[in-house]
């Protein structure tokens, strides 16, 4: 039987943090679409993901992407930051808007922009220094776009050289985590295109470097679960992306597209002792169509939603039938727990601390939205471009 009591206890300590850029405005290669109220600053970013932590009582880190997040003073924004509730998280780089990065960054056949890309990295850590974040997330577009554009060897013996380089910086309390991307921009070689490659560099640099597991990063079919076991079995799972694909890096709502697998994700999270602040939990998205803030708040909802039927697998009797071999029982079991509606019970955690059982409705209440439209008229909105 499962204890209600711990699972209440556990959905109440969860932690999900969201991404600056989602709150900003964002949109396809073909157009970014703006919307009233957007953020002009990071200020004003801090300012809605404070409303999302308000609601939802489980998102109070924010992750920084510099340079769309850059400032004078970062001390400054993290003590902002405080002063609503929230703490500076996860700073991510940038070295794949820089017309130098044509042909990558710390891959590139350059010397000279290579260095460029690493003096960028580590003017991050600079910035995990001002602000107090321990996490460094690294993506990198480097890569090929035809046979014999580049030597694939050595491209990955110049990655090797900028992550060391990096890792040496890192203060002994923070972390450096590693993504990969199967493909796009780089459409003939990725070099960093999974998470086997991944979790190679990450290997020989340390203890203190781990693989970020994208759930928008596949190919299709692929069986993610698989990886988040593998990596959690070997003690290199640092964090989690969220968001949903349907076709390539769609870059969707977490739960939208398939809310079946983000389930089977984070069953293997809580199986293999991976639901602990050990591996954060972040989303990264961004809202091209959908209103920003109630998009996040319904994000964070779904991997709470996700977590709870996790949590809720009769972890004895799926064990029991496994053993027996009895494969129909054994996946009712997971079924059972899928199935479950847990929003009732989710909003009991939220009414024990003190908060609406329903966010996205609290949120529509509070006026939010109008005040943003108002008030952030004229000045440049925050976003990427297309």
């Amino acid at each position: 039987m499962t204890d209600i009591a711990a699972v209440k206890a556990a959905l109440a300590g969860q932690r999900i943090e969201t991404p600056s850029w989602g709150y900003g405005n964002s949109g396809t290669r073909f157009k970014v679409f703006a919307q009233a109220g957007v953020p002009r600053t990071p200020w004003e970013k801090l300012d809605d993901a404070a409303k999302v932590h308000e609601f939802t009582g489980a998102a109070p880190t924010v992750a920084l992407h510099i340079p769309w997040d850059r400032v004078d003073d970062y001390a400054a924004l993290a003590s902002y930051a405080k002063e609503r509730g929230l703490k500076l998280g996860t700073i991510n780089s940038n070295t794949f808007q820089d017309d130098d990065y044509k042909l990558g960054s710390v891959c590139h056949p350059d010397a000279a922009v290579r260095r460029k890309a690493l003096d960028h990295l580590l003017e991050c850590v600079d910035i995990m220094d001002a602000t107090g974040s321990k996490d460094l997330k690294l993506w990198f577009a480097d890569g090929t776009n035809y046979p014999g554009q580049d030597d694939v060897r050595e491209r990955q013996d110049r990655l090797a050289e900028g992550l060391a380089n990096v890792y040496e910086r890192l203060g002994d309390d923070q972390r450096l985590l590693l993504e990969y991307k199967f493909f796009e921009p780089a459409f003939y070689t990725t070099d960093v295109p999974d998470w086997g490659t991944a979790y190679a560099h990450c290997l020989k640099l340390g203890d203190r470097a781990q693989v970020v597991v994208d759930t928008g990063h596949h190919a299709p079919g692929t069986n993610i679960e698989f990886i988040v076991a593998t990596l959690l079995r070997e003690g290199k799972l640092g964090a989690f992306d969220f968001n949903s694909r349907f076709y390539a890096d769609d870059d969707l709502m977490a739960g939208a597209a398939d809310p079946f697998q983000l389930f089977r994700i984070m069953y293997e999270v809580i199986r293999g002792g991976g639901f602990t602040p050990d591996v954060a939990f972040m989303l990264d998205q961004c809202h091209n169509i959908e209103a920003k803030i109630p998009a996040i708040i319904r994000s964070v909802m779904n991997v709470q939603e996700a977590t709870a039927k996790a949590l809720l697998v009769d972890r004895a009797a799926l064990t029991a039938a496994q053993r027996s071999g009895d494969v129909l029982t054994a996946n009712a079991v997971l079924m059972d727990a899928y199935n479950t509606d847990v929003r009732p019970l989710l909003g009991e955690v939220r009414e024990e601390l003190g908060l609406d059982a329903d966010p996205v409705a609290a949120y529509h209440r509070s006026g939010w939205a109008a005040k943003i439209a108002e008030e952030r008229a004229g000045g440049q909105q925050a976003g990427w471009g297309a």
